[in-house]
């Protein structure tokens, strides 16, 4: 009986075979690769006014975010660190969060058990075709990053980021499957978004100093359609990149002065729907009964981050309630070299952000592998589902004292449009202006028009 390598020598065996076929890259050989020349703002040169890198090392119990400039030297003053992340974004500012997030040079893909025999199966796939090519292959430690370079970085605006993230999970679901990993369950595929973080090359990896993280190019650089070809859902696909908005900032301030005096004068976030505290204590709960599983661990903490932010629970007492999570989370370590640690809680708190606050059901249950059950009308029309929720209000009115419907009053001679959204989005906290149309079948314009910024509060039991 063959005796099974241990992650250590598995590691080398890794870097052994890949080395038969591809050329090792130096980290800062690497990030220029990622980072061509010129994308980012050169050190002491604020006049050109372009975007940095952001990367994130954690020593101790603090984290701290690091600019990149164009110098790169960074890269190298972090070499060996024992934990730093990045991302293949350009960033406005020193923080990575969507809101910063300029440019996309690439989709990076974290894919985990990977033994041999899965990474000859990855490279077997990629030469049939079955696999798009990437340009990297990482060696991570336990699994393998994969980088697709793209030839030309994409913008993020706003509109795209939501569309990328979708086609970034199709290509997880494409390259995670039962030849590529011996993680063969559904709940065990881990899905990361695209301004997800992942440890540097030069930096170590899970298995310590003498185990550096390493890179080995493997192809050319991609497009986006050349990705496209590949997904299993073609409604995933990524096409429009053109910005919805052609107007400057000066034409903008001419045309709707009120919302540049609301937005970019007094600097006013956008609104947001406010929960109580209930949807954020029944995800706690979700953890703390165990349905956790040793891959998902840092995204539940990440989810619970958001929602405390999203139910205006106080940072301290999320970061408390992750920390006594702690020994829970790493008591179901499968091995010694994956150990959750204080470093994982506090990365994961990195989603405490107005960000985040709009996470999707949906989107938990990807990156979660934790089932939040859908808002249900149990089996009703819309219509009759409305007149349900108008009736229930109705006798809250009457052992209130007071009428919701005052103040709300449409102008003389207006329609009842405003109405109807105003009830659809009391029966869907969480619904999105597409789906007001869609159901409602009123215009696009007259849901965009009606659809209320201002602060809400909804009751989180009819989030789940």
């Amino acid at each position: 009986m063959v005796k099974k390598p241990t992650d250590k020598q598995l590691f080398k065996m890794k870097n052994e075979w890949l080395g038969q076929f591809y050329e090792e890259v130096k980290p800062r050989d690497f990030y220029r690769a990622v980072f061509p020349e010129g994308s980012f703002e050169r050190e002491g040169h604020p006049e050109d006014e372009k975007c940095n890198g952001v990367l994130t090392v954690i020593e101790g119990e603090k984290a701290r975010n690091y600019i990149v400039f164009d110098e790169l030297n960074m890269v190298d003053e972090v070499k060996g660190a024992e934990f730093a992340i990045m991302s293949p974004v350009g960033y406005s500012g020193r923080n990575r969060t969507a809101k910063n997030a300029r440019w996309l040079y690439g989709i990076a893909i974290d894919l985990d058990g990977v033994e041999m025999e899965q990474l000859r199966d990855v490279f077997y796939q990629m030469k049939n075709e079955f696999l798009p090519q990437c340009t990297y292959c990482v060696n991570s430690g336990h699994g393998l990053h994969l980088y697709y370079i793209f030839e030309k970085q994409v913008p993020l605006y706003r509109h795209l980021q939501d569309q990328l993230r979708e086609f970034k999970y199709e290509l997880i679901r494409k390259i995670w499957n039962r030849y590529t990993s011996t993680y063969t369950e559904r709940e065990q595929v881990q899905y990361q978004g695209i301004f997800q973080g992942f440890r540097m090359v030069g930096t170590q990896s899970k298995l310590g100093k003498r185990y550096p993280v390493t890179a080995f190019k493997t192809g050319d650089r991609v497009t986006v359609e050349y990705l496209n070809g590949f997904l299993m859902d073609d409604s995933k696909a990524v096409t429009d990149f053109k910005y919805k908005s052609d107007l400057s900032l000066a034409e903008a301030k001419e045309k709707y002065p009120e919302w540049y005096e609301k937005r970019v004068v007094r600097g006013e976030k956008k609104g947001r729907w406010h929960i109580k505290r209930d949807l954020y204590n029944w995800w706690l709960r979700k953890i703390q009964s165990g349905e956790v599983s040793v891959g998902h661990r840092y995204w539940c903490l990440s989810v619970l981050a958001s929602y405390g932010i999203k139910c205006d629970i106080p940072e301290d007492e999320v970061l408390t309630d992750a920390l006594e999570l702690l020994p829970m989370l790493d008591h179901i370590s499968d091995d010694d070299h994956n150990r959750f640690t204080k470093r994982d809680v506090l990365d994961a708190m990195n989603m405490y952000q107005e960000n985040y606050v709009t996470y999707s059901r949906t989107e938990v249950e990807r990156v979660s592998g934790i089932s939040v059950p859908p808002n249900k009308r149990n089996g009703l029309k819309q219509k009759d589902h409305l007149e349900i929720a108008r009736a229930i209000q109705t006798i809250k009115d009457r052992q209130q004292g007071k009428n919701w419907r005052e103040g709300n009053g449409r102008p003389k001679g207006s329609s009842q449009q405003k109405k109807i959204v105003e009830e659809w989005r009391i029966a869907h906290p969480e619904g999105r202006r597409a789906d007001c149309i869609r159901e409602t079948g009123l215009s696009k314009p007259t849901v965009y028009k009606w659809w209320q910024t201002e602060e809400h509060e909804i009751d989180p039991a009819q989030m789940r």
